[in-house]
């Protein structure tokens, strides 16, 4: 401690500034997280009916078999010199042993950095992908987020123009998009990206809203390793003059259309997933938006975030959060569901991505 006091500054390096229950919480959480996705591994009734400790060792022997054949030999060394040394009071036996130990914990220390490093690059690009702004289309307000569970993530979410159908009044069409990868981290951050790819370069051509689905579609089951890596989406077109939305579902969960009047729908036509079938076909829904109206588009890490009990937020707790003032803005409304989730979650870990949309009509469209 008189290092601390010597050098106050460090305490806050070693802790990125956060106060100390804050350190304690981060670390039960951590240790949730890991604990709960080794034993998933392990998901079996047998596994699930052992006492604690049993769980443990069983843990610990599968992490033992994950290092590398010569780090598995240094560490079981490691080992039998420090209960060797201790048993004969030896100290040279015990020093070897300590080092030799923290020899392996120093190789799988550098391999972490190296892969934290590479995925922190993942994220910087993964970022470019998305709009870190709302674009500036009269008529509208628009406020999303974004947090993925691990460093990159298999959500997406996008709002851009783009040209109206032939045969169409050459009208603003603003595209918003929100969708989520089957699976989390990089395999499904790698699949969030040819989506986007695939999206970004289709909804060049002006074709209709439900073709443009089944275009991407096509793209997806390419790439979906035979419907393993599927994509669940929604497509929504708003026409910016006459306010008319037409969207397709494909398998996403239920967006919620809030009207002024305080009515609620949801938006549910389209089809299945993406990268399930290349032959599918998907019907597309419309909708009429007046001022006041508000879409909420979200992936399922909202609804089914758990709390420390394992209890989920539910679509319930976030309709009732939805019921706000006609002026209230996006951002706005927004920043109260996000609270009210992190709120619920507190320190438990979380295990899938979590996105959300919201886009309101005002005057001037």
């Amino acid at each position: 401690m008189g290092l601390f006091r010597k050098d106050p500054s460090l305490w806050k390096r070693l802790t990125d500034g956060m106060a100390l229950h804050d350190v304690w919480r981060q670390l039960r959480s951590e240790a949730g997280s890991s604990y709960g996705l080794y034993s998933r591994k392990m998901d079996s009734e047998t596994f699930r009916r052992m006492p604690r400790w049993k769980q443990f060792a069983r843990i610990a022997a599968a992490l033992f078999w994950e290092l590398s054949a010569a780090r598995r030999v240094c560490l079981i060394l490691g080992l039998l010199l420090l209960a060797g040394g201790r048993q004969e009071r030896a100290q040279g036996p015990m020093i070897l042993g300590v080092l030799l130990v923290l020899l392996v914990l120093g190789l799988e220390l550098a391999d972490r950095v190296m892969m934290k490093r590479d995925l922190e690059i993942a994220r910087e690009i993964q970022g470019w992908l998305v709009p870190k702004t709302s674009p500036a289309v009269a008529g509208t307000d628009i406020a999303f987020v974004t947090l993925p569970a691990n460093t990159v993530s298999g959500d997406y979410y996008d709002a851009f123009l783009r040209p109206a159908p032939p045969g169409q009044p050459a009208t603003e069409r603003l595209l918003l998009v929100v969708a989520d990868v089957a699976g989390k981290s990089v395999p499904a951050a790698l699949l969030m990206a040819t989506f986007h790819a695939s999206l970004r370069t289709l909804a060049v051509d002006s074709m209709p809203l439900a073709e443009l689905v089944s275009s991407v579609n096509r793209y997806t089951c390419a790439h979906s390793l035979g419907g393993l890596r599927f994509t669940t989406a929604f497509l929504g077109e708003l026409d910016t003059t006459t306010g008319i939305l037409r969207y397709v579902n494909a398998g996403h969960n239920h967006p919620v259309l809030i009207h002024g009047d305080g009515t609620i729908e949801r938006l549910e036509t389209g089809g299945m997933p993406l990268g399930v079938d290349d032959e599918a076909v998907y019907q597309s829904g419309e909708s009429l938006l007046s001022v006041g109206d508000r879409v909420i588009i979200f992936t399922d890490g909202v609804v089914e975030a758990q709390n420390a009990k394992e209890e989920e937020y539910g679509e319930a707790r976030l309709l009732e959060l939805l019921k706000s003032p006609l002026e209230e803005c996006s951002a706005a409304l927004l920043g109260r569901v996000m609270a009210s989730l992190n709120s619920f979650v507190g320190s438990a870990a979380r295990y899938d991505d979590i996105t959300l949309l919201i886009m309101r009509i005002i005057p001037g469209a």
